[in-house]
């Protein structure tokens, strides 16, 4: 049998460690893509390579950041939270509009601790924010067609929305063992409260924009 050639057994050295590679890191991101949606993106490097089976120097060598390992674990995730604000932005009346997002985003959010964070965490991630600020425009839009419909609370803005999200996932983490689901209905009490209705006394004065974004940082543990 004729030896192979140097050149070629390098080259197919070089082909097996690519492919060596390229397993690992998907490997890294399934597992990154698990932790973060389990338990939030306080996750570190030494859970993620653990949960993968690998070195954390593996991890490191192929992500120069968490933000970069993030980023790759939540793309899908952040596509379908685009899709649901497109969905929800085409609606014929706001309110409709409105109830979709809040109840789609909702969903999304309680299976995925990780996008909870990127998407509520007021800019402390600087990972999906064209996303997240795609899906705020379309809430805007859906809060000013709803007020100018006459179906709006008055005093309600985007920020009371933010924080509605923040609560009822927060209520869906600790009640999923005693009762899964139990949110929807307390979602459902906290829309009640932002349509327009005879009767409704003045909202308390909203918290300002630093404060909000203090808040929001705070409760997804991202960087102040």
């Amino acid at each position: 049998m004729k030896p192979r050639p140097a050149a070629a057994d390098q080259a197919a050295r070089r082909g097996g460690l690519r492919r060596d590679a390229e397993r690992n890191r998907d490997r890294i991101v399934r597992a990154a893509r698990e932790l973060f949606a389990e338990r939030g993106l306080a996750v570190g490097f030494n859970e993620v390579a653990h949960h993968a089976g690998v070195g954390v120097g593996t991890v490191y060598r192929r992500f120069a950041d968490k933000e970069e390992l993030i980023h790759a674990a939540l793309r899908e995730p952040l596509g379908e939270l685009a899709e649901v604000a497109q969905r929800a932005g085409e609606a014929e009346r706001a309110w409709d509009g409105l109830e979709l997002l809040l109840g789609s985003i909702t969903e999304l959010l309680v299976d995925n601790l990780g996008l909870r964070d990127v998407a509520l965490g007021g800019g402390g991630w600087r990972l999906g924010r064209t996303t997240v600020e795609r899906v705020a425009e379309v809430l805007q839009h859906l809060l000013d067609r709803a007020a100018a419909e006459g179906d709006l609370r008055d005093g309600v803005a985007g920020d009371d929305v933010v924080m509605i999200l923040w609560l009822v996932t927060d209520l869906a983490q600790h009640s999923v063992q005693v009762r899964p689901g139990l949110y929807r209905r307390y979602l459902q009490v906290m829309l009640d409260g932002l349509r327009a209705a005879p009767g409704r006394s003045p909202l308390v004065e909203k918290p300002t924009e630093q404060q909000m974004l203090t808040i929001c940082r705070r409760w997804a543990g991202a960087p102040l």
